[in-house]
């Protein structure tokens, strides 16, 4: 089967996997369906992809983390930091050691370098995989605003743990000294070389509109590049490609706050990675359950190379390890739960233990997805002197069977805790909605006004201008049937509605621009300025057309 095929069909079971979600009257996951639909491929079609893992990791990674940042709430983001911190950066160290050693410990089989490349793509959790889970109990949106932010950087300080691991297991030497050392140098310089990609390449798209005006095909094409020059730039210059494509997400997000694009290219380049997106983690799972049968014969091979260990333990070693990752995800939430109490009562803000539930839920939702896999993958095929690389297959086994079973104990365990959890009440979006609507009507209406009096000086029929500016402030535009009216008044009416059609685009673009300034002094979320913006740009395109 030749790669436009293969490429072709795997699209289309994301597509089939998706209605089967929709249409199914249970709460079935997608990315289980996924998996599921691989294999039923590899079984029925001889569906086969040899994959090699570093064209693997670039062709999936860069733009899924590059998406992460872009659409990352970043109020709520900087609201909760320590908290997303300790559970990113603090929590993925924490299960590193802990589960490399006892995965280690588990499995004699497997070099104590390869369990700590397991424990690290196991870091990783995944929201997406938690919100289509959860799809029929919504999560707070604080909690899953926190999930999401933990998401985005454990994915980076994971995949970073794993290039480490993975040398290690290459070489057979590893310094915590020179590890940290190189951990920086590699962080602080990924994230730089993101932030200098996605900035050079607005400086000059900015500067060529200028002249050559805006394509939104080319504008979209553009954004689909930037994560792909930020990850390779950053791997040339031996610094974390995987940092530069978080960064470059999170600097394209304030970029864009600016509201220098075209409505039009928003609403494009929106649609197209909304599909890019789909069809990225969709095509993983795919890829997953197609890999299932190799995965499964080359782990069943590696136990048996241990002494009274046969294929049974393979489920054994899955369990063991999920309950392993669960209980370090709750003992941590746990404890990080307790320092952030100790410190609001010691600046004598009011405290309040949070329930069990919430802990629950809070290690539950750490449910392993789309990176875990992609980095597991990732794993080399052979060693440094050409051998095939210690236990890959049972690594990429054990992976995909904690994200089997995470999907599923979270399915039947996530539903009945939310349902039960009670959250303190959260301040309401809806005021800083009405008030971001009302500045921006505020914003229209001088605009409508200052544009109505550009356009009437000196002219005679300026009462005109003035009939086209009172209709363009109106909440709706009321349409003319023009033609049962008399010639002379036919022509009024056109003339009238085309200077409504240009004072209302200028009102809409009041509008947004009123909106992004909200959201660049942080007086609305993310959420609420990207509805209002594209409820803007669905008017303002109708306008323009």
């Amino acid at each position: 089967m030749d790669i436009v095929t293969l490429v072709l069909v795997m699209l289309l079971a994301v597509v089939v996997s998706n209605y089967i979600a929709r249409l199914s009257p249970l709460p079935l996951p997608l990315p289980l369906l996924q998996i599921a639909l691989g294999a039923l491929l590899a079984h029925g079609m001889h569906f086969e992809v040899e994959l090699e893992p570093e064209i693997f990791f670039l062709v999936f990674l860069p733009p899924l983390l590059f998406l992460d940042g872009w659409r990352i709430p970043k109020r709520g983001f900087f609201r909760d930091g320590w908290t997303i911190l300790a559970l990113a950066l603090g929590l993925v160290v924490f299960t590193v050691l802990g589960m490399g050693l006892f995965i280690h410990w588990l499995i004699p089989a497997m070099p104590l370098a390869v369990a700590f490349a397991l424990a690290a793509v196991l870091s990783p959790t995944d929201p997406i995989a938690v919100s289509s889970v959860a799809a029929r109990v919504p999560i707070p949106h604080r909690l899953m605003h926190i999930l999401e932010g933990e998401s985005l950087l454990n994915d980076a300080s994971g995949l970073v743990c794993l290039r480490f691991a993975v040398a290690a297991a290459l070489t057979g030497t590893f310094s915590i000294a020179e590890a940290s050392v190189t951990f920086l140098q590699l962080a602080l310089g990924g994230v730089a070389i993101g932030v200098a990609v996605t900035v050079a390449v607005s400086f000059v798209q900015k500067r060529l509109l200028r002249h050559a005006g805006e394509d939104p095909g080319i504008q979209t094409l553009v954004s689909l590049l930037i994560p792909f020059g930020a990850y390779l730039a950053a791997e040339q210059m031996h610094t974390s490609g995987i940092l530069a494509a978080v960064a470059a997400g999170i600097a394209m997000n304030y970029v864009e706050n600016l509201g220098i694009a075209l409505a039009v290219t928003r609403m494009r380049r929106a649609a197209v990675w909304d599909t890019v997106q789909l069809a990225a983690n969709g095509a993983i799972f795919i890829l997953l359950g197609e890999q299932l049968p190799r995965i499964l014969a080359g782990a069943a091979a590696t136990v048996n190379q241990a002494e009274h260990h046969d294929e049974s333990w393979l489920v054994l070693y899955v369990i063991a390890i999920t309950l392993g990752l669960a209980a370090l995800r709750f003992a941590w939430v746990w404890i990080s739960v307790q320092f952030v109490l100790l410190h609001a009562s010691q600046k004598g803000q009011p405290v309040e233990q949070p329930s069990w539930h919430l802990v629950a839920v809070m290690a539950l939702a750490g449910v392993k997805g789309a990176i875990t896999l992609a980095g597991v993958l990732t794993l080399p095929l052979v060693s440094l002197d050409g051998t095939p690389f210690p236990a890959r297959e049972l690594a990429i086994f054990l992976a995909m069977g904690v994200i089997l079973l995470s999907l599923v104990v979270a399915s039947l365990s996530l539903p009945p805790l939310l349902r039960r959890l009670h959250l303190p009440p959260q301040p309401s979006h809806e005021h800083e909605e009405d008030e971001a609507r009302a500045a921006a009507a505020r914003a229209a209406i001088r605009a409508i006004e200052r544009v109505q009096h550009e356009l009437a000086e000196g002219r005679d029929d300026a009462d005109l201008f003035a009939e086209a500016a009172s209709h363009a402030m109106e909440p709706y535009h009321r349409s003319s049937d023009t033609r049962a009216q008399e010639p002379e008044e036919q022509e009024r009416a056109q003339k009238r509605v085309a200077v409504e059609r240009h004072l209302r685009l200028a009102g809409l673009r009041a509008e947004r621009d009123e909106l992004y300034h909200l959201r660049r002094a942080r007086r609305i979320e993310d959420e609420t300025l990207r509805r209002l913006v594209r409820e803007i740009d669905l008017t303002e395109a109708r306008y323009a057309s």
